[in-house]
């Protein structure tokens, strides 16, 4: 069984200009990311997947720098077609996608998925955090009953993927073209492994948090 990884990385970022590289509390932000999947013992394979050759100088033995098409920095790129590339261009049984911008995503996490799809018959894994509030969806209330409220601990949990990371078995992709299987494991993230850099304020939370978790 082959378990290949892959972070997608591009340097032209639109809402927050060269993020990827920004410094967060001494380190650049990709580098959280890279050392957590270079952490992973159980995966066999492990790529960088960027058009420009400058990200090399950010990336730690161990991890393998491939070139990607420089159309997949377009900005009406999808995340589905980056995929779709790299499945072509890097075989493998199993799949783990990351993203630099989750920087405390924890390994511990992405294993716990990995090994759910390995062994417990899951042909898919995605982190999430678990909702239990009142939720609205279209006007309407998504998982309560307003002339019979509940407290928020009987609430029917609702899942939202944090973007994480995604584990899926090369069929999934291929037959499907999907990165979450038909019988996926949920698997459940911190609210901080969840915090998501998208812009200059995302930036200085995950700042804050970094600086909470050394302890200053």
């Amino acid at each position: 069984m082959k378990i290949v990884s892959f972070i997608p990385i591009k340097l032209n970022n639109q809402r927050l200009p060269g993020k990827n590289l920004m410094s967060l509390e001494g380190k650049p932000l990709c580098s959280y990311m890279f050392n957590t999947i270079n952490s992973i013992e159980l995966i066999d394979e492990k790529y960088v997947y960027c058009s420009d050759e400058k990200i090399r100088n950010y990336i730690p033995t161990g991890i393998t720098y491939l070139k990607r098409d420089k159309y997949l920095d377009g900005f009406q790129v999808k995340g589905l077609e980056i995929i779709d590339f790299f499945v072509k261009d890097v075989d493998a049984d199993i799949y783990i996608l990351t993203h630099v911008t989750q920087p405390f995503t924890k390994a511990e996490s992405i294993k716990k998925g990995l090994l759910k799809v390995m062994y417990d018959g899951y042909d898919s894994a995605f982190s999430c955090m678990k909702l239990q509030d009142y939720c609205w969806y279209k006007g309407k209330p998504l998982n309560y009953n307003v002339k019979d409220i509940v407290t928020t601990q009987n609430l029917e949990p609702v899942y939202m993927e944090t973007g994480a990371f995604f584990i899926f078995k090369k069929d999934v992709f291929t037959k499907l073209n999907q990165r979450i299987g038909n019988n996926p494991y949920r698997c459940e993230t911190s609210q901080i492994e969840a915090v998501d850099i998208d812009t200059y304020e995302d930036f200085q939370f995950a700042e804050a948090i970094a600086r909470f978790l050394n302890g200053k």
